[in-house]
């Protein structure tokens, strides 16, 4: 394997094939072998790297909550040698995963209660996320839907389709349709095809949308059919979901390019976590790689509540000052916004840096990224108004 786990985060590298060294190419780069052939083992995971004892704990504990699986690419991304690695973080279960905090909750989102068909979540007034799968390419530690993904939760994801289609049929005000999971993209060509195409057919869904983490734990999954499949359904948009530079391997980038080529809309959403994205640097190297992998920096979401995560969550405020590292100092375009989804469903509410100083009828007072002050004249409705209509009255 390539000593380059302390490589400049800009580089974009290949681990190919690393621990798995005789594996003849065809099959590494087939996206069926790497699912096959997935860490979901202690025994997987101490024949390549040495477990602290609450990362064995931890995996032996897995299977009560949220399975263990990882596959071989990403896998490849850790650093065996060190227990912190931010991706060992992300997917190799530890024993604070079974340590509940006060806050904890099984469904921080409030989805179960927004769900008027099985796997059909309608919170939002136009839109609605469609629980497709409850099965992943590989399992992250802090899923927000441990409680029904990978088969070890404490619930059981049912998803009628059927229901689920009839129910978009008749709420006409639904215009916007987000499937996600689970991951969507473990569906062969065929069934997302067959998916696609029935939501097509609702006259009012007027765009389809796809979360998915496959093109970073899978990028083999993104073939020439699979985008001539979702290029058949445009206009459709894609967020993916990485959380650390070392994440967008040459393989990563080249799958992305693919879908970026098939005109679909890439962006990125990352979950601030502990020991793996939580400063300034490693944040910034992360968006400036998104951006020359064609993917735009969407969200950056605060940990959700979920049960086991308290280790891997970090203050609010951790947040907001790495979105002020980045404002002013980068390209717009790669400044995320940083979100914490509303425990309970209140839906995504936007964090920002304190940018407003003073604000009153008459003026607005804000501060620049660089600290300066400047004042801007509020307007006065009633003048506007008032000026609106003399003008009118002259013509």
């Amino acid at each position: 394997m390539p000593d380059d786990f302390s490589a400049p985060n800009g580089r974009f590298v290949s681990h190919s094939p690393g621990h798995w060294p005789s594996v003849p190419s065809a099959d590494w780069n087939d996206w069926r072998w790497q699912l096959k052939n997935r860490i979901t083992s202690l025994d997987g995971l101490e024949q390549r790297i040495r477990l602290t004892r609450e990362e064995r704990a931890g995996v032996l504990l897995a299977g009560s909550k949220l399975a263990m699986s990882i596959t071989p690419h990403f896998f490849n991304l850790i650093n065996p040698e060190d227990p912190g690695c931010p991706i060992r973080r992300q997917v190799v279960p530890r024993i604070e995963e079974s340590q509940d905090s006060p806050h904890d909750m099984a469904d921080p989102c409030g989805e179960d209660s927004s769900m008027p068909v099985p796997g059909l979540v309608h919170r939002y007034p136009d839109r609605v996320l469609f629980l497709v799968t409850d099965r992943c390419a590989a399992y992250c530690r802090y899923c927000t839907r441990s409680r029904v993904v990978s088969g070890a939760g404490e619930q059981e994801l049912v998803t009628d389709f059927e229901e689920a289609f009839r129910y978009l049929e008749k709420h006409t005000e639904v215009r916007d349709v987000l499937l996600s999971g689970g991951d969507a993209l473990l569906f062969s060509d065929a069934k997302l095809d067959a998916v696609l195409t029935r939501l097509r057919a609702i006259p009012h869904i007027e765009f389809l949308r796809i979360g998915t983490r496959i093109p970073i734990f899978l990028p083999q999954r993104i073939t020439p059919g699979l985008c001539a499949v979702l290029k058949k359904h445009h206009p459709l948009w894609m967020s993916v979901h990485a959380n650390h530079p070392r994440e967008l391997t040459t393989e990563v980038r080249a799958a992305l390019g693919m879908l970026a080529d098939a005109g679909i809309p890439l962006g990125n959403q990352s979950v601030l976590l502990a020991g793996v994205n939580d400063n300034a640097a490693t944040m910034r190297d992360l968006v400036h790689k998104l951006l020359l992998c064609r993917v735009r920096p969407y969200y950056l979401y605060q940990c959700d509540l979920i049960r086991g995560s308290s280790h891997l969550r970090t203050p609010v405020a951790r947040g907001i000052e790495i979105i002020e590292s980045l404002r002013g100092f980068t390209s717009g375009y790669a400044v995320p916004q940083f979100v914490i989804d509303a425990p309970g469903g209140g839906g995504k509410v936007p964090l920002n840096p304190g940018y407003v100083l003073y604000h009153d009828a008459e003026k607005i007072v804000i501060r620049n990224f660089e600290g300066r002050v400047f004042e801007y004249p509020e307007v006065q409705p009633a003048v506007a108004a008032n000026h609106h209509e003399a003008e009118l009255a002259r013509v």
